[in-house]
């Protein structure tokens, strides 16, 4: 079987060659362009500065001038037997935070030291990061061999040192390789200035590492990065991290938990089979109409993620203030964003004496092992099971604060949630109530009708003895939702407990109205399905101009002057519906004929006259 692809970040104190040692492999491997290093000589000589290897990464004008790799850049090495992406990753202390995102979906490292300088500080501290983002395979390369004459002794020093620091935080050395990256020796072709030296060059010691995906012990999984919308289909795309899938497969969606099956695999370029494996980009869509959204993992029915509120993670803090127990912050991981809390601080690490401390906070550039908190839970991984998705950053505003790893699941969602089945059953209500249970979701602008047409209706069924009960937005914000405010997560927030308690209506025989802008047409996928076959979108359509004019509850004067910022219909989005159950344009039709539309379409929904 064809080999899996391979992403490697070279990591390494300033000046130790990384860059060089790229150049020179990739060069000495055949995978530049025709006529490239001689164009970057041209450019060289006429700058007047010495042409180097590293000329081929360093892009940017500023890192040519500095002779600094300041950010991460990413270069493909094909070969026969694989393909592996090299990563060059900035070494100076100054860029850790760039090296956090450049190594956070690396499989494995080459970790550069000097042979003249030996091991340093920022050596320990790259090696002690490398563990903490869960990268435990490393070739090592002991570079600038020729500065030390190629002796044999300091070769066998380092390597000595290097075995000792990295068996202390449990990475593994595939290989020890003496090179001279300015010269070529041990990178592509065995060196003859080093014949004590037998074993593998660089080259080959990197062909011969497992990617993630081959290691991975936790079955499939597929992180959503998007859905495609296409008429009614819904095409999920990600990308598969571990496992197969294949049309046909059972699988669960989490954090829901809901069951689906793979309806059709799409691939890129289009390609005549059904099934698609670790590292491969794909989109799929599955038989029902299951809400899926960016962030949710794919995975098979045997092998599904922990549900998860806290969890045990290993960072390197990178803010400028220090990090302290009951700080919040953003938290990145495989395709998911989530606000976590810090609850505890189990250590922190010295980076020069890799020894433990006691302390309640840590500082930049401390690497710490602390318990994060969530307030929902959380689809998780860890870094022995999943490395790829169990790496995470931590955001405060739009900085990186932090990079590090999952390494326990603590209080696990639901675990001492025991659901009571009921002894009355949904056929025995329907008989009881002699209808069924129903949500009729009504969507529309501020001031389109919803909450008068929902209370009108409700007051038509419940003298039809229909059981029922109209959800209104404004109501339900100085109760169940009054913790919540307007920002776009708190309203999602809000449409969620709503679909959420109307589904519990519909469940026991009630018809639920719930009158809500609900300006997202997601959030309302999202209550479709968390409510089921008893769901029915109603769109009550009425041009923005007209709701303005109306204007009963004064939000659109609040709105003009200023005092609602990101008013729905104003300066605020309303996506409108693309394929409703029901429109009621309340432009065109007085309230009698709207509601005798809409308490039509009701009935004939939860009548009995169909079948239960």
């Amino acid at each position: 079987m064809e080999q899996q692809q391979l992403r490697v970040v070279a990591v390494g104190h300033v000046d130790h060659g990384k860059s060089t040692l790229i150049g020179r492999l990739l060069h000495d491997s055949g995978n530049l362009p025709d006529g490239k290093v001689e164009e970057l000589r041209g450019i060289s000589g006429r700058r007047g500065v010495d042409f180097e290897w590293s000329f081929v990464l360093d892009a940017m004008q500023s890192e040519r001038d500095l002779a600094v790799t300041i950010d991460t850049t990413r270069l493909w090495m094909r070969t026969p037997e694989r393909d592996v992406v090299l990563i060059d990753a900035p070494g100076h202390k100054e860029f850790l935070r760039n090296m956090v995102t450049g190594a956070s979906d690396a499989d494995a490292a080459l970790l550069l030291v000097d042979a003249h300088d030996g091991v340093s500080e920022q050596t320990r501290r790259h090696a002690l990061l490398l563990e903490l983002i869960g990268v435990d395979r490393v070739v090592v390369a002991i570079n600038k061999m020729d500065r030390v004459a190629y002796a044999q002794a300091r070769y066998e020093d380092i390597r000595s040192e290097l075995e000792a620091l990295l068996g202390r935080i449990g990475i593994a050395a595939t290989a020890f390789v003496p090179v001279s990256a300015r010269n070529g020796e041990n990178i592509v072709d065995v060196s003859t200035a080093m014949p004590w030296y037998v074993g593998p060059t660089i080259f080959a010691s990197l062909l011969a590492l497992p990617s993630r995906a081959a290691r991975a012990r936790s079955g499939l999984r597929v992180a959503v990065q998007g859905v495609i919308r296409r008429g009614l289909q819904r095409t999920l795309v990600g990308r598969i991290e571990s496992g197969e899938l294949a049309a046909g497969d059972d699988i669960v969606v989490a954090p829901a938990m809901r069951r689906a099956r793979i309806l059709s695999l799409d691939l890129w370029p289009p390609q005549d089979r059904t099934s698609a494996r670790a590292g491969e980009s794909v989109g799929f869509t599955l038989d029902g109409p299951l809400y899926v959204d960016r962030g949710d993992i794919i995975c098979d029915i045997a092998h599904p993620p922990t549900l998860a509120t806290s969890f045990r993670a290993r960072l390197l803090w990178l803010g400028a203030r220090p990090l302290a127990v009951g700080d919040t912050y953003r938290m990145r991981f495989g395709t998911r964003t989530a606000v976590v809390r810090v609850a505890a601080f189990e250590r922190v690490v010295d980076i020069e004496a890799l020894a433990t401390e006691s302390h309640r906070i840590a500082q930049t550039n401390d690497v710490a092992e602390i318990v994060l908190e969530s307030s929902e839970p959380l689809s998780l991984d860890t870094v022995w099971d999943q490395p790829g998705l169990a790496r995470f950053i931590l955001l405060d505003g739009i900085d990186i604060v932090a990079g590090g790893t999952i390494l326990a699941t603590l209080a696990r969602a639901g675990e001492n949630v025991v659901p009571v089945g009921h002894l009355v059953d949904v056929d025995a209500r329907i008989r009881r109530n002699g209808h069924r249970g129903a949500v009729v979701w009504l969507t529309g602008l501020p001031g389109a009708g919803k909450s008068t047409i929902a209370m009108e209706l409700e007051r038509r069924l419940f003298e039809r003895n229909i059981a029922t009960y109209v959800l209104d937005g404004d109501n339900l914000r100085t109760g169940l939702c009054a913790d919540l405010g307007f920002s776009d997560a708190d309203r999602a927030e809000n449409i969620r407990r709503v679909a959420e308690v109307a589904a519990l209506f519909a469940d026991a025989g009630s018809v639920a109205i719930a009158a809500f802008i609900s300006p997202s047409r997601r959030d309302r996928e999202r209550a479709r399905a968390i409510v089921g076959d008893g769901f029915a979108e109603v769109y009550v359509r009425a041009s923005a101009a007209a709701c303005e004019r109306r204007d009963p509850k004064g939000h659109y004067r609040k709105a003009r002057a200023g005092e609602l910022p990101g008013f729905t219909g104003l300066s605020g989005t309303y996506e409108t519906p693309e394929s409703p159950d029901l429109v009621i344009d309340t432009e065109k039709l007085d309230l009698a004929v709207a509601v005798d539309r809409l308490e039509q379409f009701v009935r004939e929904r939860v009548s009995l006259t169909l079948s239960v």
